[in-house]
């Protein structure tokens, strides 16, 4: 007899063949049809049919799903004295091992059904996917009633939007970026690329963004997703990692500095993707990334993927890796970021000359995504955010760097093509040091018409000692009089104490220098002549800076380089890419500009600026 249960409450969930009560929302009742079904399954268990198998007969009679284990428990509620219950009890109590060698035993047993369980799992997943024979159904088994071998109806998990996002997720190349503009469907296709891979056991992947507060959104979608494709699906929130029935990995993290990428020495991924990777400064934890990617299942490709929207600290440096090479939807061979040159295997090698790997960059659009503008609200936010932020946002525009500290720069009127410069016109360079890093050089001429300066040379070089730095300097300028030269102060430290430094050894080679201003509020002031060189005289229509367009390092970093978020009026101190900017700044703060009152309407300006250093003559 079927007894009335009472709920918690009316939200409760109603056991299992029960419905609420038309008279009581607080109280479940016995359901008839259901009941006959449940009784005819559990007198299959009577007759010794598997609970899996009797749970799927259940299933299909009522229309509603129960677990093999959910069977078991009705089971055991119902009818707890039942012959076949207590001769599998005793059986139980007689086999359960005792010794310490028997539980070991046990144990491998217990891992190796594991395994078979999922193996079988994934055979039938496979079996679906490759259009075999459909699973035999229980009634082929079972002899009591007949269960109809219908097929079931297939959930669509996920369908990518036409266009890029499909593109993105076809895409065979080893590196590609997906970006552009908001609201194109990025992250969500970031998660759902590694999808196809979950049920081979030999999968690894790894999915990273910079913090853990913007990642916690990322795991989120994964729950929604993983589950469903996957049942069995595992989040362990400790380890941060998923776990899939097939033995399968997916680790989703965080990586704040470039330093804790080396957390990651020693393992291997077949699958590493970065979520918004311009909000890293460098190209550091990308490029040492790519070593991780290894995996020893012949048939499981390796490959590395990334999405982001314009601007950010990166944004130089991503713009460069897979924006500038190739047209968007191309492919191109991967290139040097030093160098750009093609990345091909080398002369010694049996495959000289042929490309590494390819990289693609795939724009995504807001209107690419009928989810977002279908009430078309989405893009009314777009839309109403200032000109730079909207030209990156929705338009995904390159062109503008989130922020820049220099938005008065443009390549129209800033950058010229070369021309001889006369003898008579005062020339300096300017250097910012850096060995592990960059080092990079200035040369400035100065017009004398209205004391514009004229960047017209540069050296952007790394893995140079001082010597090496002098020696390229020297070379370089060969011919030209050179009237002084502003080098960073850091390369004065430690004079004297543990030998030359830095500077000192160049000045010993014959390359003279003298340190950068290193007074407080130096380099706010060294930004603000920045300003006041690139701003357009309304007299003489003339910018007080211009660049050659040879000089391809400081005209790519200058339209990218962020504005300090906090506020200061500094650019922002997390850009690492800054040894071009901070060269420029030594220079101009070598001849700070300032008008004259007496000079109003003249458009002359005039530079107090007396150099007097006696050491070397100026």
């Amino acid at each position: 007899m079927w007894q009335n249960k009472k709920r918690i409450n009316v939200t409760a969930k109603l056991p299992y063949a029960y419905k609420e009560s038309p008279d009581d929302p607080l109280l479940a009742i016995p359901d008839p049809e259901m009941v006959k079904w449940v009784e005819e399954a559990l007198d299959g268990l009577e007759e010794g049919h598997s609970s899996r198998r009797v749970s799927d007969w259940l299933t299909e009679k009522t229309g509603v799903k129960i677990s093999h284990q959910g069977i078991i428990n009705i089971w055991k509620e119902r009818r707890p004295n039942s012959k076949r219950q207590k001769s599998l009890a005793k059986k139980r109590r007689k086999t359960r091992p005792k010794t310490h060698e028997e539980k070991t035993l046990a144990a491998v047993k217990r891992k190796k059904s594991d395994a078979k369980r999922v193996l079988t799992m994934t055979e039938k997943k496979l079996a679906k996917l490759e259009g075999t024979d459909e699973e035999k159904t229980a009634s082929e088994t079972l002899d009591f009633g007949s269960i109809a071998s219908q097929k079931q109806t297939q959930e669509v998990i996920f369908a990518p939007n036409p266009g890029p996002q499909t593109d993105f997720l076809a895409a065979p190349e080893r590196e590609v970026l997906f970006g552009g503009a908001a609201g194109g469907g990025k992250s969500f296709a970031l998660l759902a690329d590694p999808l196809r891979y979950f049920s081979n056991p030999a999968f690894s992947g790894l999915i990273l963004r910079r913090t853990n507060d913007e990642l916690r959104e990322l795991v989120f979608k994964s729950q929604e997703l993983y589950p469903k494709a996957y049942p069995g699906s595992k989040w362990q929130e400790k380890k941060s990692q998923w776990t899939f029935p097939s033995g399968a990995r997916l680790w989703m993290t965080y990586l704040e500095r470039d330093e804790d990428v080396m957390r990651y020495q020693g393992q291997s991924f077949s699958y590493i993707a970065v979520d918004e990777l311009t909000q890293y400064s460098t190209p550091y934890s990308f490029n040492y990334l790519r070593s991780r990617l290894r995996t020893t299942d012949p048939d499981l490709p390796t490959y590395m993927r990334a999405t982001t929207n314009p601007g950010g600290p990166g944004h130089q440096w991503v713009k460069k890796m897979f924006i500038d090479p190739a047209p968007a939807n191309k492919k191109f061979v991967a290139q040097d970021l030093e160098t750009g040159k093609p990345l091909v295997y080398p002369d010694t090698h049996e495959k000289a000359g042929e490309p590494l790997f390819y990289r693609k960059f795939i724009p995504a659009s807001l209107y690419d995504n009928p989810y977002l503008t279908e009430d078309g609200a989405y893009e009314a936010n777009l839309l109403s955010l200032p000109e730079n932020q909207r030209r990156q946002l929705l338009e995904g525009d390159w062109a503008v760097a989130d922020g820049a500290a220099f938005p008065e720069f443009k390549q129209s009127v800033h950058v010229v093509e070369p021309f001889d410069i006369p003898d008579e016109w005062v020339r300096f360079r300017s250097a910012d040091y850096g060995y592990s890093s960059w080092s990079a050089v200035h040369w400035f001429a100065i017009d004398p018409a209205y004391e514009t300066l004229i960047v017209y040379r540069e050296l952007y070089l790394s893995k140079h000692t001082g010597k090496d730095l002098a020696a390229a300097v020297m070379e370089a300028e060969m011919g030209d009089r050179i009237n002084y030269g502003i080098l960073d102060s850091s390369c004065w430290h430690n004079r004297g104490q543990i030998g030359p430094s830095i500077a000192e050894e160049m000045i010993n080679m014959g390359c003279r220098w003298r340190p950068s201003d290193r007074s407080a509020g130096a380099r706010v002031a060294g930004k603000n002549q920045f300003h006041q060189r690139l701003k357009v005289d309304d007299v003489t229509e003339q910018p007080g800076l211009v660049f050659f367009d040879t000089c391809r390092q400081i005209i790519a970093d200058l339209p990218s380089i962020p504005s300090d978020p906090k506020g200061s009026d500094d650019i922002d101190p997390r850009y690492a890419q800054d040894h071009a900017y901070d060269s420029v700044r030594y220079g101009l703060m070598s001849r700070p500009r300032a008008f004259s009152p007496f000079d109003m309407g003249r458009g002359v300006p005039q530079t107090p600026y007396r150099p007097a250093d006696s050491a070397f003559g100026y």
